[in-house]
C-alpha cells in the first residue's frame, strides 16, 4: 500500500477515533484509489488526501423549540460543508436521534464523491439534527423546523450551500424549512433548498429519483452480463422514499420486490410489491403517526418477521435501502449462501468494509452506494437548474436526464476501474473517477482549502 495513503489513514484514525463511520469511509475510499495516487505524485505534493479528509467548515448550533406541552426543548444542529472544489455545497439534512458529528462527517465525505460522479457542478455537504420526528405532532415538527432554519439560514444560499431532504426530512419538512427561510430573508430564493413541492419550484419525480436512479444503474450492470430485470427476485430494506422509488420502478420493469423492512422487522411478500395499490401503500405507512411496516403485512396478508432483517430471504438481487452499516459479515455470508448474484448498495454505506470485500469476491457484481444512489442528488441539481432558469421540465424530461446521468456514472466507473488494471470493480472505479475529478479541481484552484 502506498505510504502516503497509509500515513493519511493513520492520521485520520488517530484524530477521529471517536467517529468510526467517518474512519470507515475514508479508509474505503483512499485504499481503493491507490492506483491513481501512484500515477500522480502531485497529490502528495499538495497533500490532497489530508485536505479531502478535513471538512471545509463544521457548523454546530443549538436548536431551541417548544413542544405541545409548553416545555422548552434543546437539540443540536449540524451543517458540515465538506468540499466545495467542484461547485456549490450540496447534500441532505437528516433528523434522527442517531445523528452526531461523526455521522454528518462521514455522510459529507461520501456526498463529495457522489456529487462528483454526477458530472454536475456540485460539491459535498451534509447536515441535520439529533431531533427525532417520530411520535411528534405536526405542530412540534413544524416548530422544530422553523427553529432549525433560524440558525441554518446564516450559512446557506443558492450560490453557497443548497441543502435537501434525507432521513426524517421529506417534502413536508422542506416546505416548513423554506417558509422560515423566506420569512427571515424576505426573499423568494427558491434555489436555496431542493426537494420542494412542484407548486413552489420543486422538480417532478424528485421523491422517486434516488430509487429510480438505483434501478437504472442496476439495469446497466445486468446489461453487462446479458441479463434483464424481468422476473428477477429483489430483496430490499426500508420503506421510505428510496425503497418506494425502487419498488415503483421495479414494478414498472417486471421485477419482483419481495421484502420491505423497518426497525421493527420485515415483511415477506412472495407475490412481490406488484400492484399500484401495494406501492402506494408504502407512502401511507410512512405517513402514519407511528410508522410500522407490519401494517403492510396486515393489509395484504403476508408474513411479518419482528426484529429481523430481510437478508435471509433468497433473492437474485439484494438492495439495502435503509441506513448505514445494515450488513456485516454475518449478513454478507447469508446473502452469498442464498445464491444472490447482484449486491447493489442504495443507502449510504450500508455495508461494513469487511463485508463489502466478501461480497465483491462472491457476487457477480457489487454496486457502490455513492454511485448507485446518486440519482437523488442529480435530480436535486436539476431542480437547481430549473430554479435558475425559472422553467420546469416535464416528468418525462427529468426522467430522461436522470437515466442518462446514471448511465454515465456506471460507464465512467467501469472505465476507471479497467484503466487502473482492476477489471470489473465498480466500487473502486466509482472512487477513482470521483476522486480524480475532485482532486483535479483542488489542484487547479491552488492552496485554497
Amino acid at each position: 500500500m502506498n505510504d502516503y495513503i497509509e500515513r493519511t489513514i493513520e492520521a485520520v484514525k488517530k484524530k477521529y477515533s471517536y467517529e468510526p463511520e467517518f474512519i470507515q469511509t475514508v479508509e474505503e475510499v483512499f485504499r481503493s484509489v491507490e492506483p491513481l495516487v501512484a500515477l500522480h505524485p502531485e497529490y502528495e505534493k499538495y497533500n490532497i488526501l489530508a485536505r479531502m479528509a478535513e471538512p471545509d467548515r463544521c457548523i454546530n448550533f443549538k436548536v431551541v423549540w417548544v413542544d405541545d406541552e409548553g416545555k422548552v426543548q434543546v437539540n443540536t444542529g449540524y451543517r458540515y460543508q465538506f468540499n466545495g472544489a467542484v461547485g456549490t455545497y450540496k447534500g441532505g439534512l437528516r433528523f434522527a436521534p442517531s445523528v452526531y458529528s461523526g455521522i454528518i462527517k462521514f455522510l459529507g465525505f461520501e456526498q463529495t464523491f457522489k456529487n462528483a460522479l454526477t458530472g454536475l457542478p456540485i460539491g459535498g455537504a451534509k447536515g441535520g439534527s439529533d431531533f427525532d420526528p417520530i411520535g411528534k405532532s405536526e405542530g412540534e415538527v413544524m416548530r422544530f423546523c422553523q427553529a432549525f432554519m433560524t440558525e441554518l439560514y446564516k450559512y446557506i444560499g443558492p450560490s453557497l450551500d443548497v441543502p435537501a431532504g434525507d432521513l426524517g426530512v421529506g417534502g413536508r419538512e422542506i416546505g416548513w424549512l423554506f417558509g422560515q427561510y423566506r420569512r427571515l430573508k424576505s426573499s423568494f430564493d427558491n434555489g436555496v433548498l431542493t426537494g420542494k413541492a412542484p407548486v413552489y419550484g420543486g422538480s417532478l419525480i424528485r421523491p422517486e429519483a434516488t430509487g429510480y436512479g438505483a434501478v437504472y444503474y442496476l439495469q446497466e450492470v445486468l446489461n453487462h452480463f446479458g441479463e434483464s430485470l424481468a422476473g428477477k427476485r429483489v430483496a430490499i430494506s426500508g420503506y421510505g422514499n428510496v425503497a418506494w422509488g425502487v419498488a415503483k420502478k421495479m414494478h414498472q420493469l417486471g421485477a419482483k420486490v419481495v421484502t420491505l423492512s423497518g426497525p421493527e422487522g420485515y415483511i415477506y411478500d412472495e407475490n412481490g410489491v406488484d400492484t399500484d395499490e401495494k406501492v402506494e401503500f408504502m407512502l401511507k405507512v410512512r405517513a402514519m403517526e407511528t410508522p410500522n411496516i407490519e401494517e403492510y403485512a396486515k393489509k395484504f396478508n403476508v408474513p411479518f418477521y419482528p426484529h429481523e432483517k430481510p437478508w435471509g430471504v433468497k433473492a437474485d438481487i439484494v438492495m439495502p435501502c435503509a441506513t448505514q452499516n445494515e450488513i456485516d459479515m454475518k449478513e454478507a455470508e447469508q446473502i452469498v449462501a442464498n445464491g444472490t448474484q447482484y449486491y447493489i448498495e442504495v443507502s449510504n454505506m450500508p455495508t461494513t468494509n469487511e463485508a463489502l470485500a466478501y461480497l465483491k469476491e462472491h457476487c457477480k457484481a457489487v454496486g457502490p452506494s455513492k454511485a448507485v444512489n446518486a440519482g437523488g442528488v442529480a435530480v436535486s441539481a436539476l431542480e437547481m437548474s430549473q430554479n435558475a432558469m425559472r422553467y420546469a421540465w416535464s416528468a418525462e424530461e427529468v426522467d430522461e436526464k436522470l437515466h442518462g446521468i446514471m448511465k454515465n456514472i456506471y460507464e465512467s466507473s467501469e472505465k476507471a476501474a479497467a484503466q487502473a488494471g482492476l477489471g470489473y470493480d465498480l466500487v473502486a472505479g466509482a472512487n477513482i473517477h470521483a476522486f480524480e475529478r475532485v482532486a483535479s479541481a483542488m489542484i487547479a484552484e491552488g492552496i485554497a482549502q
